[in-house]
């Protein structure tokens, strides 16, 4: 279908319009919330609960307070504004392309490559800062504030965050440092819509009385209807008069506002929790036209309230699509499952969150086992030491995020606990580049570098739901130190199949196909895809590549690396990660511990940059890790495509967690 947008153009009519002002406001900001709308479904994912939250905050800001919008501004004497969640940021594209910062078509391109990031990205006009790993904004912004103090520039610095974020330790080192150092040019805008990703914040991790513990730190701080546009323009004048101290304002929004159906929570039977379903996806042809309809009334109501001529408004029209049923699987279905079968036999197992439970397949084990379920909320650092303290008596914690935020931000307190000999499972989730939608803060590539330098450590990625489940059984019941499961979030691209006679051994991988000519090593479902998809291409070129599916990421058994591979001279590692740190490094050294590199060629094929945002397809393809570029890489056949039939399609699901 063909996905339309309200034009600029009807914004400013809007903005020269003399009318009752805070009607205008409020008109924009729906007008603004029709095409967040518009671009996330285009998109396939985003989050519009929090876009949605946030968008009367941002609209008066831009609209009345700041002032990047003056075009006669010295680029140093600037207001500055970003989103520390970053979540939010499809409502913030919305507002610069009504505002003229960033094109139509770019506004369209929302998660696609050259197009607009899933999080908040300094290479995208308008935007001040790289945000999406949460718990950063207040630190950052404050330097920002220091900074054209030291400078003698003007300017005031904005930062909004979430409610949940305030989970995080960062948040309370920063407001601590923040009103010692007197940093009084800072305002910090908290979209208080109680939810963070689908539960209560009240349920996960309690943050009130927030306004008594922020003032205890020496901030001015006031609380407000943050949907009430008198009430924000109020508070910003009067906090013009506060120049002694930094200010935050706690403002209380509801999340998806604007669309009725987005607004309501819902309570579950079987838990008997208050869960929110908008937070992060698309939504469905149904809703999306239901939404759409909401809006529209709301706008041309508005408008006839405002007086104005009516807005013009597109047409988004939905048009039927043959169903493809596909063949795929979740390895993350599997870990959840295999996880609550494991707990039956074992009371030793006890189950860590940081507020994912649902993108990480919790649920069911929350749901049979709540006494051994810990909900430790948006505090990975928290988490990982409370795990260690857990393994020190006795118990076996299993540590679940995203695997771009527990690897890094809690890796000292990872050594802190492998250096005490116990044994704790990490589960990194959405771990690799794809889904690449969400923008590089959440695409982890780094993760295997930064466990692999722990001694004490096995890492370990399966490739379908059968090895899901050996890999998870072999953290539980055999492996002596701790252990790292790397889990894909997404669909898997095709369901890998193992022999039948497959035995589970560390250290030792799987022969996926024949071929005589080359040997790539891979792990995973996206990368396993991949290569097989290169193996295919290139066996109707003649060319036979040999694919071994390798999940232990730092285990090498030397005398199966030197079987496998002592009659080929032509040796590639795919990986869903950085070349450097990966497994291509470990077998790149346990060849040299064989003696096999003498006259042979070795290549590490994987990331040597930042990973790109877009449609997994369309980032394989940008950084050759496709199939077609694959194949030419190891044969050297550049006109591939005109030797051979068309390969296999490529296919993915662009709606995954995020």
């Amino acid at each position: 279908m063909a996905y339309n947008l309200i034009k600029k153009s009807e914004f400013d009519r809007l903005i020269a319009f003399d009318g009752n002002w805070e009607l205008k406001m409020k008109l924009f900001a729906e007008m603004c919330r029709f095409n967040t709308f518009v671009a996330v479904k285009k998109a396939g994912s985003g989050h519009l609960g929090s876009s949605f939250s946030s968008m009367d905050i941002i609209t008066y800001l831009y609209l009345n307070e700041l002032n990047v919008l003056n075009v006669g501004l010295d680029n140093e004497e600037r207001d500055i504004y970003f989103s520390s969640k970053g979540h939010d940021v499809p409502a913030l594209y919305s507002l610069f392309y009504a505002v003229g910062i960033l094109p139509e078509e770019k506004l369209l391109m929302l998660r696609r490559l050259n197009g607009l990031d899933g999080h908040p990205d300094v290479r995208i006009p308008g935007i001040e800062a790289c945000t999406g790993s949460l718990g950063m904004g207040i630190s950052k912004a404050k330097g920002m504030a220091w900074a054209k103090k030291y400078q003698k520039k003007n300017g005031n610095v904005f930062v909004l965050t979430g409610d949940g974020e305030f989970q995080e330790g960062q948040i309370w080192e920063s407001i601590q440092a923040a009103a010692h150092q007197k940093i009084s040019n800072l305002t910090v805008i908290m979209d208080h819509n109680k939810y963070q990703t689908d539960m209560l914040v009240e349920d996960v991790n309690n943050i009130e009385d927030i306004v008594t513990k922020v003032s205890s730190f020496g901030w001015h701080v006031v609380r407000i209807n943050g949907h009430d546009f008198n009430e924000l323009k109020e508070t910003f004048t009067n906090l013009k008069y506060v120049i002694d101290k930094p200010k935050m304002i706690i403002a209380d929004t509801i999340k998806g506002k604007g669309i009725s159906f987005m607004e309501k929570p819902f309570t579950e039977t079987i838990s008997g929790k208050t869960y929110y379903r908008w937070h992060s996806g698309a939504p469905d042809d149904e809703n999306f036209l239901k939404g759409l309809d909401e809006l529209i009334n709301s706008i041309n109501n508005l408008a006839k309230e405002l007086g104005i001529e009516k807005i013009e408004i597109p047409e988004n029209k939905i048009e039927s699509k043959a169903s493809t049923k596909l063949d795929k699987e979740f390895v993350v279905e599997a870990f959840g499952d295999a996880l609550v079968e494991l707990a039956k036999t074992n009371d030793k197992i006890i189950v860590l969150d940081g507020d994912l439970a649902a993108d990480c397949r919790l649920r069911k084990f929350e749901y049979e086992f709540p006494d051994r379920f810990i909900e430790n909320g948006i505090a990975e650092q928290d988490m990982v030491s409370m795990a260690g303290g857990l393994a020190r008596m006795g118990l076996l914690p299993v540590v679940n995020s995203f695997a771009s935020f527990l690897a890094a931000r809690a890796n000292e307190q990872i050594y802190n606990n492998a250096c005490e000999k116990t044994k704790i499972i990490y589960v990194c989730h959405f771990a690799g580049i794809i889904p690449a939608g969400p923008g590089k803060s959440h695409q982890s590539v780094r993760d295997i570098s930064l466990f692999g330098a722990i001694p004490n450590v096995t890492i370990i990625q399966p490739c379908n739901s059968l090895e899901t489940k050996k890999a998870l059984e072999y953290c539980v019941n055999q492996s002596k130190e701790n252990c790292v499961l790397r889990l894909a979030i997404g669909p898997s691209p095709e369901k890998i199949e193992l022999p039948e006679d497959y035995e589970f051994t560390i250290g030792i991988g799987t022969e996926l196909t024949d071929g005589k000519d080359a040997i790539i090593f891979s792990y995973g479902p996206v990368m396993l895809h991949e290569a097989l998809n290169a193996h295919r291409i290139l066996k109707n070129a003649n060319y036979g590549l040999k694919v071994v599916n390798m999940p232990w990421l730092n285990k090498i058994d030397l005398d199966w690396i030197d079987s496998i591979t002592k009659n080929y001279k032509n040796i590639y590692v795919l990986e869903d990660h950085s070349i450097i740190g990966g497994l291509g490094e470990r077998i790149l050294n346990a060849l040299a511990d064989v003696h096999h590199l003498q006259a042979k060629k070795f290549d590490i094929i994987g990331l040597d940059d930042y990973p790109e945002c877009g449609t997994p397809l369309e980032v394989l393809e940008y950084h050759g890790l496709d199939g077609m570029s694959l194949a030419k890489r190891i044969s050297g056949i550049e006109n591939l495509e005109t030797i051979i039939e068309k390969s296999q399609a490529n296919i993915y699901s662009d709606s995954a967690p995020q």
